[in-house]
C-alpha cells in the first residue's frame, strides 16, 4: 500500500498522464514528427512571478524526495547514507557520473535523432533561455530536481521497497526501467525506449555501487545539457543546429 500511496503520488501519476498523453498523440491526425512537447513551461506571463512559482514548484517536488527518505528512515541507521545520497565519496561519485554522461547522454541524443528521422518521436521543445537572466539558475535547478525526484524514488525508493517484498534484483530493474519509460511516453516511442534502456543501465549501475549519488549527478548533468545546452547552442550557432 506504502508504494502504491507514493507513486500515486509522484511518477506513477506522471506515468498514468504520460501515457493517456500519447494515446491522444496517436489519435491526432498530424504524425508524431509534426507534434511537440514542451518542457519547463512558464508558469506566469510576468517573469518575476514566473521564478516565483517555479522555485516553489521544485521546493513541493523536493518535499515529495523528502518523504520518500523519511519513509526509508529507520532507528539507527541514516537513510541518506544507506541510499549512497551524501558526499563521503564526492570524487568517486563525480567520476562514475560522467561516465553515466558518456555512456547515456550521448548514445541519447543520437536515439533522439533516429527517432525524429523515423517520426517516431515528437519534437521535445527544452526550454526557451530569453526570458531573464535568472532562467539558467532555474533551469539548472529544474535538472537537480529531475535527478534527485527520478532516482531517490525509482531507483533508490523502489529497490528496497520491492526487495523486502521478495523481488529478485533484475526483476526490480527491468520493472522500474519500465516505469521510467512509461512517464517519458509522452515525448514518443524513441523516448519510451531510450528511457527503458537508461533505467536498466543505471539500476544494474546501483546494484553493483550502491550509491545513488552518482546516477542523480548523471542525471542532472544530462538534464542541464538538455535545458540549457542544447537551446544555447541553438541560439549562437542557428546554422549548425
Amino acid at each position: 500500500m506504502e508504494i502504491l500511496i507514493v507513486l500515486a503520488l509522484t511518477l506513477g501519476q506522471s506515468a498514468l498522464y504520460s501515457v493517456l498523453t500519447l494515446v491522444r498523440r496517436l489519435l491526432d491526425p498530424r504524425p508524431l514528427s509534426e507534434q511537440s512537447a514542451q518542457l519547463n513551461r512558464p508558469l506566469d506571463s510576468a517573469a518575476v512571478w514566473d521564478a516565483v512559482y517555479r522555485v516553489l514548484d521544485v521546493a513541493f517536488d523536493l518535499a515529495l524526495v523528502a518523504l520518500v527518505v523519511y519513509l526509508l528512515w529507520e532507528p539507527g541507521r541514516n537513510a541518506l547514507r544507506r541510499l549512497g545520497l551524501d558526499f563521503s565519496r564526492a570524487g568517486r561519485d563525480a567520476l562514475g557520473g560522467l561516465a553515466l554522461v558518456a555512456v547515456i547522454g550521448i548514445p541519447g541524443l543520437a536515439l533522439y535523432a533516429a527517432g525524429r528521422a523515423a517520426g517516431i518521436t515528437v519534437s521535445v521543445v527544452a526550454s526557451p533561455l530569453d526570458a531573464a537572466w535568472w532562467t539558467i539558475p532555474l533551469l539548472v535547478l529544474s535538472a537537480v530536481r529531475a535527478g534527485l525526484i527520478e532516482e531517490v524514488i525509482v531507483v533508490g525508493y523502489l529497490a528496497d521497497r520491492l526487495s523486502r517484498l521478495g523481488w529478485g534484483s533484475w526483476s526490480t530493474i527491468v520493472s522500474t526501467s519500465l516505469l521510467r519509460g512509461a512517464y517519458h511516453a509522452y515525448q514518443g516511442f524513441g523516448a519510451i525506449v531510450g528511457n527503458i534502456a537508461m533505467g536498466i543501465v543505471f539500476g544494474w549501475c546501483y546494484r553493483r555501487w550502491g550509491r545513488l549519488m552518482p546516477l542523480v549527478i548523471a542525471h542532472t548533468a544530462i538534464d542541464v545539457i538538455a535545458f540549457v545546452g542544447y537551446p544555447l547552442a541553438v541560439m549562437l550557432w542557428p546554422g549548425l543546429f
